[in-house]
């Protein structure tokens, strides 16, 4: 009876040990989406505030280069605004001025058709304050033409402001989306240009397993069809996880290297790309098996 008790419990841990005993219809290795986050402009790093392993959000500031002459640009421009808006104040001081001569000059005018129209006053008169008139008119339209040169320099500074402010921006490099950091390339106080990569980061929330089928698997496997992912535990368990089919090769290649044997390396075979939540425990390069399935099965 003993004996049969130790045959009893034996069987049992090895069928825990052993596991689902289900074959895998695909091998592959976990990839994540990476980007490389680069400066725009050249310039000194003023501070890098990100490390290897930071989990980042969107749009989180992670690092800012010199801004010290953008803004003594900015400053200087401001200056020279100031400058050219006393100056668009003179020009339209001057047409107010011009516009009481104007309005005094149409009452005199009227005044003196009237005293021509009585024979009190000469036409002669009358030509000389009609021409004064002119005269001003003349005036206020160059000034006027004045005014609007001025404008266009307050133009030209605005965009060169806009200008400087946006490059300003581009001081500040900031997560373009949710990551974790995979590398640092830079430290702060060292000269960075742009297009050089200051770090890398990838969404670790979400893996892909990139997996290769043969012809004869194709035509089971579809965009957005439900399987089931296998990474080891310990020696001959498994952690399971659900995956999603995101992406199925249209073109056929030949085996990678990965896989071993040298009858199976001279097949054509077809990429699948595998979405799979990660929990934690997913990392680049895990090796893991696949086991496709419609969700009617489970």
């Amino acid at each position: 009876m003993k004996n049969i008790a130790y045959l009893t419990t034996f069987l049992i841990l090895l069928v825990a040990c052993n596991g689902n005993n289900e074959e895998p219809d695909a091998w592959g290795n976990f990839e994540s989406r990476e980007i490389m986050i680069s400066s725009e402009i050249n310039g000194k790093i003023l501070a890098i505030l990100a490390d290897q392993g930071d989990i980042l959000a969107e749009n989180q500031l992670i690092a800012i280069t010199d801004t010290i002459l953008l803004k003594l640009q900015i400053g200087e421009i401001n200056a020279s605004r100031n400058s050219i808006m006393t100056r668009l104040g003179s020009v339209d001081a001057q047409n107010g001025i011009i516009d009481q001569q104007i309005r005094n000059l149409k009452v005199n005018i009227e005044r003196t058709e009237n005293m021509v129209k009585d024979k009190a006053a000469t036409p002669k008169q009358l030509d000389d304050l009609t021409g004064q008139l002119a005269v001003l008119e003349r005036q206020k339209d160059a000034n006027n033409t004045q005014r609007a040169n001025i404008k266009s320099e307050l133009d030209v500074l605005a965009a060169r402001t806009k200008m400087l402010e946006e490059q300003l921006e581009r001081c500040y490099i900031k997560s373009p989306s949710q990551g974790t950091v995979l590398e640092k390339y830079a430290e702060a106080g060292e000269i960075t240009a742009a297009g050089k990569p200051l770090l890398k980061i990838a969404d670790m929330s979400t893996m892909e397993l990139k997996v290769y089928i043969s012809g004869s698997q194709l035509a089971e496997v579809k965009i957005g069809q439900e399987c089931k992912v296998r990474i080891d535990r310990g020696e001959k368990d498994y952690y399971e996880y659900p995956g999603e089919v995101i992406h199925i090769s249209d073109k056929a290649e030949f085996t990678p290297k990965i896989i071993q044997t040298k009858e199976e390396r001279v097949h054509m075979v077809y990429a699948v790309k595998i979405k799979v939540n990660n929990d934690g425990s997913l990392k680049n390069g895990m090796p893991a098996e696949v086991l496709f399935y419609l969700s009617n099965q489970y």
